[in-house]
């Protein structure tokens, strides 16, 4: 019941109309710019002390992320509780469990790349630089990954899936946007277009366990836990997020290979988080849920009343 959740609050055509014009000038003016000034951006920000630079990224997100709550009560009156879960409250535990299990699996294959082949990766650590980088990360990556969740996983899926009236279609839309968002990355211009398929089968990661647990809350906790291991643990000069982590890649990066683990991931590594979530929680009816159709179920109930009682 996550996307039907949209019926509970005002979907007049205006309502509708006005936010998704807003958003669509936010990812016109993402992509109108140019490779050339997208490499200035990123020499200019390479130029900078790393948590600087850092805190100058993240910092953004937090203005966007308001700003997206503040479209979603002003025109659609709901409740920020029913954009993030179907249940009656937000379950913390599937946040952190998320968290945990993303965390986990990256250090683990970190330290298999480690002691496979350690000839690249340089110990970078600076007590220092690290204590700032770790408290940055951890006050301004929620922001970033909130307002990437609750766009894409939660306004996004909701919204256009109440108005085409299925799953399949908010899932593929949204997991394809999301990948494109990340087109600017360096990593892209240094490895190739194909890194896009990696962006985008997460996208579609996230999408499915949102889906499936009907809430947004896996998603959150995997994106967090993706986000700070990435700028903690290891760094590159490629890499999108330049940080004095603990490590640092010092190898010329290699296409191909990069390209090849990512598929792995996607192939491997995806469906075993799915399937450890799927057991966890007992998911069933994963085509219904996936593909099936959107119908109005809830009834729309009073707007001041739940603004009072979920805020």
């Amino acid at each position: 019941m996550y996307i039907e959740q949209a019926f509970k609050g005002n979907n007049s055509w205006i309502s509708n109309l006005i936010p998704m014009l807003c958003i669509a000038v936010f990812f016109g003016l993402n992509f109108m710019v140019s490779e050339e000034q997208i490499e200035k951006m990123n020499q200019s920000m390479r130029q900078m002390p790393n948590n600087e630079a850092l805190i100058l990224g993240l910092l953004p997100f937090a203005f966007l992320l308001g700003l997206l709550f503040l479209l979603f009560r002003s025109w659609h009156q709901r409740s920020l509780l029913s954009l993030t879960t179907s249940r009656e409250k937000v379950d913390y535990k599937r946040i952190f469990f998320s968290f945990s299990l993303i965390v986990l699996l990256t250090v683990i294959g970190f330290l298999f790349s480690y002691f496979f082949d350690n000839s690249n990766m340089v110990w970078n650590f600076n007590l220092s630089k690290f204590s700032l980088l770790f408290l940055i990360s951890l006050l301004l990556f929620p922001f970033q990954i909130g307002f990437e969740e609750y766009l894409f996983r939660g306004y996004l899926m909701q919204q256009i899936g109440v108005i085409v009236k299925n799953r399949w279609f908010p899932l593929l839309f949204t997991s394809i946007v999301f990948g494109l968002m990340h087109f600017a990355n360096p990593e892209v211009a240094h490895l190739g277009y194909g890194v896009m398929v990696f962006y985008i089968g997460t996208g579609f990661l996230l999408g499915i366990m949102t889906l499936m647990d009907e809430s947004l809350e896996l998603a959150l906790g995997c994106h967090l836990g993706n986000n700070l291991i990435a700028a903690l643990l290891i760094t590159s000069n490629y890499s999108a997020i330049q940080t004095d982590s603990i490590f640092k890649y010092s190898g010329v990066e290699n296409p191909t290979a990069i390209l090849i683990e990512m598929i792995i991931s996607i192939a491997i590594v995806y469906p075993i988080i799915l399937y450890i979530f799927a057991k966890r929680y007992n998911w069933t009816n994963w085509k219904a849920k996936l593909t099936g159709k959107v119908h109005l179920q809830i009834k729309k109930y009073d707007t001041q009343a739940n603004a009072s009682n979920n805020l």
